[in-house]
């Protein structure tokens, strides 16, 4: 008898370490999609200075660009069109990445609430924000409130 409340017990454990892994892969993701937005809004804003300042030289002085690692000579009406496009395609890429991170966002939210999960340190949303809040310094640890 105590063997079968044994496997029951480590069963429910597994289960909630599961729970915490599926939640931290989650987090994981979206943290992947945050640090991919920000890398390609770095690219968008390096591309918009270098359209800025082609678009006062001269379209028939030759300019540089790299390409897969190679360095081209072009002109400048050639490059100009190129680098249009490219910020163009990235903008794309970041909202629809955006959008992504969003519905991750919801789908973490989704998943704490169907698992009742609670990370510590974090105020209920029904509680008022002025109360003070335990500073132990344990913010970020996730906790299952049925435990």
């Amino acid at each position: 008898m105590a063997d079968k409340k044994g496997k029951t017990g480590n069963a429910k454990k597994m289960s909630h370490e599961q729970i915490v892994s599926g939640f931290n892969q989650l987090r994981q993701e979206q943290r992947a999609l945050v640090t991919k937005i920000a890398e390609l809004e770095s690219d968008q804003n390096e591309h918009r200075l270098v359209i800025e300042t082609l678009q006062d030289v001269d379209n028939d002085r030759k300019c540089f660009r790299l390409v897969g690692g190679v360095l081209v000579e072009r002109t400048v009406k050639d490059v100009l069109p190129a680098l249009t496009h490219n910020k163009d395609q990235i903008e794309q890429l970041t909202k629809t990445l955006t959008k992504q991170m969003e519905n991750k966002g919801r789908e973490i939210n989704e998943y704490r609430e169907k698992h009742n999960l609670k990370v510590r340190g974090e105020q209920p949303p029904d509680q008022a924000p002025t109360e003070k809040s335990d500073s132990s310094g344990s913010a970020g640890v996730l906790v299952s409130k049925d435990t």
